[in-house]
């Protein structure tokens, strides 16, 4: 039952790049360049405004690290074929026939969105709603069934609070990120020294 709807879903959405073809240049971007993004805004909150906002990042990274951590776990035991190996797609992106579910694209978005939200809740939102249009692309451009990129949104943000409460609630978690960020600082001193 489940898998018929998510098949419905992916069919409904993905005939768009049929029916609505002036939008695949844009879901092509989103698809394949606007992880980038993410990266960029990463390095930019790092070396701007830094104390609250480096404790952000290392939030996020260990957050990311245990979200594709959590989607390679699943791949050791759970397999499923993509859309355009299974079905007849309209397939706007080359991908390689590997594992569907979860989607590391929607999980990596996710994961990096959520942990801005719990810190910066209006810029959070914009990251949020990029997320989203990343993951609606994945569908859109035959690479992903709805569900790939639902669970992948479910792991990035529940590894992304699951962290945040580890931070805020342990002391050895905390730690961790002083000494993340305070080895960083020690480095960057050094290097502006010598120069």
């Amino acid at each position: 039952m489940l898998s018929n709807l998510d098949y419905t879903m992916f069919q409904w959405i993905n005939h768009l790049a049929v029916s609505e073809r002036v939008i695949n240049p844009l879901m092509v971007l989103l698809a394949e360049k606007a992880e980038y993004l993410f990266m960029a805004g990463i390095l930019f909150y790092w070396f701007f405004q830094k104390a609250k906002n480096r404790r952000m990042v290392v939030e996020a990274c260990f957050s990311a690290c245990l979200a594709l951590g959590i989607n390679v776990l699943i791949g050791m035991f759970f397999y499923r074929d993509r859309p355009f190996v299974s079905h007849h797609v309209h397939w706007l992106i080359h991908h390689a026939r590997n594992a569907s579910f979860p989607s590391d694209h929607a999980t990596a978005a996710f994961v990096i969105a959520a942990s801005i939200w719990i810190w910066r809740k209006r810029d959070g939102w914009i990251w949020l709603l990029l997320a989203a249009g990343i993951s609606l692309s994945r569908v859109w451009t035959g690479v992903h069934y709805p569900l790939d990129v639902i669970g992948g949104m479910v792991i990035g943000v529940g590894s992304a609070f699951l962290v945040h409460f580890l931070f805020a609630r342990f002391t050895i978690f905390h730690k961790l990120g002083e000494f993340v960020i305070g080895l960083y600082d020690r480095a960057e001193n050094i290097v502006l020294r010598r120069s």
